[in-house]
């Protein structure tokens, strides 16, 4: 039997009940996920299910629930090793029978996979960011895997492609954190540079307090200003996807 928090289905290697456990679960959880958009056509949506079904339950264990840290490091061990074995044939969750269908047909490499469970386990272990360099080094291992994903579904995943995608998720992403600086403190996290805080000679006490005053909306113009250099590296056209198209999303 496989098991979800909203009950249980049965099923061993059902790959249509697989892909739409996943799609159940895409849909049940807020966000407003790509999934969920008519641009998505209809035969590319069942992969992104799978592929967000992965990510979203792997990211409910590193940040959701009261586990001690060594618990949610074991849960995303195992969900290492159910990626493992999915990819060697052997799924044994509706999540990673979909996975290892969508894997198949699309040629998404088991390493994006891993490089999302890396950051994962940063989520639950690391607190602070010394410097941008080491802030780019999660980026690497959060964002930019999933536009990597994302453009192999598509077809799309060339170098070129695959380099102006990394600018463009490294941008998001460093946006995000630039938005969520006191629902990540909340959270006991800091994804302002550390260096960036002593360069405006601002204090980690001070985000503690609320403090908003010119030093703040230095560093976060600077922030911003980074996120925009990304975003703005090149001009991909919207176009260039293969297959995403309003013909073909319904």
């Amino acid at each position: 039997m496989w098991r979800s928090r909203r009950g249980r289905i049965s099923g061993t290697t059902d790959i249509a009940g697989a892909f739409d456990w996943c799609e159940r679960l895409t849909r049940s959880h807020y966000e407003n996920f790509p999934v969920a958009s008519l641009f998505i056509p209809r035969d590319k949506r069942p992969y992104v299910c799978a592929v967000y079904a992965f990510a979203r339950t792997a990211d409910d264990f590193a940040d959701e629930g009261d586990d001690p840290p060594g618990e949610k490091l074991r849960k995303l061990d195992e969900w290492q090793e159910r990626l493992d074995a999915s990819y060697e044939g052997r799924a044994d969750h509706p999540i990673f029978v979909a996975l290892a269908e969508t894997a198949s047909r699309t040629g998404i490499p088991k390493s994006l996979f891993s490089d999302l469970l890396t950051a994962f386990r940063l989520d639950v272990t690391k607190t602070r960011y010394s410097s941008s360099a080491e802030l780019l080094q999660y980026c690497s291992f959060s964002a930019n895997p999933v536009g990597r994903i994302i453009l192999q579904i598509f077809n799309g995943g060339n170098p070129r492609s695959c380099a102006l995608s990394d600018n463009i998720c490294t941008g998001l992403q460093l946006a995000n954190f630039a938005q969520d600086v006191s629902v990540d403190w909340r959270k006991g996290r800091l994804y302002l540079p550390l260096d960036d805080l002593g360069r405006f000679g601002y204090t980690e006490e001070e985000i503690e307090r609320g403090t908003v005053d010119r030093r703040f909306r230095e560093i976060m113009k600077f922030q911003v200003d980074r996120a925009r250099r990304f975003l703005l590296a090149d001009h991909p056209s919207s176009g260039r996807l293969p297959g995403l198209s309003g013909s073909n999303s319904r």
